[in-house]
């Protein structure tokens, strides 16, 4: 996000590639359906805004092209639990209208129940692939990443 743009700001550069007006309106206001928050918020600057806030922002200018992949790095880093608990609700609606989304995430227990498949990386290398459901279930998946 760029820190010194109000949340309206940041969602217009989002929109960069648009040249539709109407577009651009119409997906602003289906991140503010998404995000309330950001709503409510429109002209306070995104360096303001607490960590969680910062990462709607992040995912709702990348919303604002509609594009049919998102790669998510980290989502939960630093965030309260119930802030976490919202993004990874956002994924998951996000998924099930049709959008494609990568996460790459270190809280696998959560990762997992939104995900339709896993894959388990060690040094870069992947160990373990499956559906999110089999990993879950998996007693070494438990052991090493679920606390099980």
């Amino acid at each position: 996000m760029f820190a010194k743009l109000t949340v309206e700001e940041n969602l217009r550069m989002g929109a960069y590639e648009l040249k539709d007006k109407k577009k651009i309106a119409e997906n602003m206001a289906r991140v503010y359906e998404i995000f309330p928050r950001l709503g409510e918020r429109k002209n306070q600057l995104a360096s303001t805004m607490s960590g969680g806030e910062q990462q709607m922002l992040a995912i709702s200018r990348a919303l604002m092209l509609s594009p049919r992949m998102l790669l998510i790095d980290e989502v939960s880093m630093g965030l309260m639990p119930i802030m976490v608990n919202t993004c990874f609700d956002v994924i998951k609606k996000l998924n099930d209208q049709g959008i494609t989304i990568l996460v790459v995430e270190q809280n696998a227990n959560k990762a997992l129940k939104v995900a339709d498949r896993g894959y388990v990386l060690e040094t870069g290398d992947i160990v373990l692939s499956d559906t999110a459901e089999n990993l879950r279930k998996d007693d070494t998946v438990q052991r090493a990443y679920l606390g099980g």
